[in-house]
């Protein structure tokens, strides 16, 4: 009993030194100490996204019998690009994150009830009918953006090798894809967007210190403020632009940093 006593006193002992070993802060060792005194540095980011649409209906084509006659459907996609920061003093960054946004969403468009517009109260026509079939009701809206924020960034104190951070701003965004400038419009299938679009970012993440590179996983929210919209030409049935009064991009990525 003697023996198998000590050997378990011997066993705690052991046991007591390898978690205070682990968990002791001074023997701790942290990377790239002095990385965040820089007053430039640069890195480049990786993303998955999603963008979803903001619709507001216009009250006469937008509806039916109280229904919507206007869906969207969005889809995963992804971008990457570059990112510059500039050191304001221990707690505050600016950032500047240009990149590319590939994205691809879907309108769907239930709109022959509006028809019933085609003749106005004093027995006039207004526009002409047509049917529409499957291409007609739907529109695939492939997007290409460059997307600038500019972001101020408040972080804390850094804890051994990570820090957490919040950041906010505002951002330009070009769609390289909106046909802003086509002659055509929704009557020869071509739905139109406004090229620049300006809105505003929140960011949230942890900065992880590696021995060569800081990585930092980050959630990103974007949210267009003008409308994205551009009208049909009059002459167009309002089965399309018409229907929509109102059109916002809410972005939401996932986002992999590396400096």
């Amino acid at each position: 009993m003697a023996v198998r006593g000590k050997f378990i006193g011997l066993l705690f002992t052991a046991g007591s030194c390898a978690l205070s070993a682990q968990f002791r802060t001074v023997e701790r060792m942290d990377h790239l100490e002095q990385f965040d005194e820089k007053k430039f540095s640069w890195g480049f980011f990786l993303n998955a996204n999603r963008y979803n649409e903001k619709l507001v209906l216009d009250p006469k084509y937008g509806y039916n019998d109280g229904q919507d006659l206007v869906h969207y459907k969005s889809a995963y996609s992804f971008g990457a690009g570059l990112l510059g920061k500039m050191r304001i003093n221990d707690n505050l960054d600016l950032r500047l994150e240009p990149g590319l946004q590939f994205v691809q969403r879907e309108l769907f468009f239930n709109t022959q009830s509006n028809d019933q517009y085609a003749v106005d109260a004093n027995g006039d026509d207004v526009f002409t009918p047509l049917p529409l079939g499957p291409a007609d009701k739907h529109r695939n809206l492939k997007s290409t953006y460059i997307d600038i924020p500019l972001l101020l960034e408040v972080h804390g104190d850094r804890w051994y090798n990570s820090r957490p951070y919040i950041a906010g701003g505002l951002n330009w965004m070009v769609n390289l894809q909106s046909n802003a400038d086509s002659e055509d419009d929704n009557a020869q299938g071509i739905f139109r967007s406004t090229s620049s679009n300006f809105g505003w970012s929140a960011e949230m993440g942890l900065q992880l210190y590696f021995n060569r590179f800081k990585l930092t996983p980050a959630i990103r929210g974007t949210f267009v403020f003008n409308n994205e919209v551009v009208p049909d030409k009059s002459s167009t049935p309002p089965y399309w632009a018409s229907a929509i009064a109102n059109m916002h991009t809410r972005a939401f990525m996932f986002v992999l940093k590396f400096e």
